[in-house]
């Protein structure tokens, strides 16, 4: 009998967000592959889950797959974790299930924690229609994107990191206009969880006097000209 690939959720922060499927999964693995094993570590012995992880990430994966697979093809249970969230949601994991899929592999997703979704719904914007981003490029076709989201009528979400924060809201703010609507939210279901809603510049003014720690969403509203222009030719 082949075995299974199954991507499991972990808490963004508040370990009462794991879900009891979740845990017995993991309970129940031949293989645990965690993106961080020093972070999954705590995690794992909180829930009483006493399994050796084993290194999965964005340095390893392309070779570790292929033994992974292998396993896979001996019946045995692989079960995926990130540091925090659904695995291959701007973290590993898409090479895996591609390599699973290629190989008519059995792949199954728990639903779970992600950072982006409570960030949305609770943002107060138009959550109907939507485009995640992830996070952008750092370098090479940053621009090009910013150009690209400027004619985006969907609500826009992606994540970014501290250091990077005040940059790319002033570039949001150059290219869509500093009074297009946004919310920030950082450190979710933490202790210190904080949604600053607003125009990009009253958001970005907001956090250029106060302490950047944690991963950010950035949730920005679809531009409105657009979006009419779009519903006229729809109606027309």
């Amino acid at each position: 009998m082949e075995g299974k690939l199954f991507l499991v959720p972990t808490p963004i922060g508040n370990l009462e967000d794991m879900t009891f499927r979740a845990i017995r999964i993991l309970k129940e693995a031949d293989v645990i592959l965690a993106e961080d094993t020093r972070t999954s570590a705590p995690m794992l012995k909180h829930f009483g889950i006493d399994k050796k992880a084993y290194s999965h990430h964005q340095h390893n994966e392309h070779q570790a797959t292929s033994e992974i697979i292998k396993f896979l093809k001996e019946g045995k249970m692989v079960a995926l974790i990130s540091d925090a969230g659904t695995p291959a949601i701007s973290d590993p994991g898409f090479f895996l299930v591609r390599e699973a899929i290629k190989n008519d592999l059995a792949v199954e997703c728990l639903p779970g924690a992600t950072a982006f979704v409570p960030a949305l719904v609770n943002s107060g914007l138009p959550s109907d229609s939507f485009v995640f981003e992830g996070f952008l490029p750092v370098k090479k076709g940053r621009q090009t994107r910013f150009k690209k989201l400027a004619e985006e009528e969907r609500t826009i979400v992606l994540y970014e990191s501290p250091h990077r924060l005040l940059k790319t809201l002033e570039e949001f703010a150059q290219y869509l206009g500093a009074d297009r609507r946004a919310s920030v939210s950082r450190e979710l279901t933490k202790l210190y969880e904080e949604t600053v809603r607003g125009t990009l510049a009253e958001i970005k003014s907001h956090f250029e006097n106060n302490i950047l720690k944690g991963e950010f969403v950035i949730c920005i509203s679809g531009c409105e000209e657009v979006k009419k222009k779009n519903k006229y030719d729809r109606d027309n």
